[in-house]
């Protein structure tokens, strides 16, 4: 399916729990509001990808990243 417009979105886990416990989770539920909200928007998801990244010195912090497509 050929899209004309994409949109991409980050959403990552809180820094405060990167720091304070060495890792925490995604929050999910930002993520399904995320999802919720773009839907109604009549977009579609087209890919998504989770990453790890560097969180100041010695944390690692977990993101996800959303490409919607309509």
């Amino acid at each position: 399916m050929a899209y004309k417009e994409y949109s991409v979105l980050v959403v990552s886990e809180g820094g405060c729990g990167t720091l304070l416990f060495g890792a925490s989770k995604v929050p999910v539920k930002k993520l399904e509001e995320t999802l919720n909200a773009m839907a109604a928007k009549g977009w579609q998801v087209v890919f998504q990808l989770v990453e790890q990244k560097r969180f100041f010195l010695f944390w690692t912090r977990e993101s996800v990243v959303l490409t919607f497509g309509r």
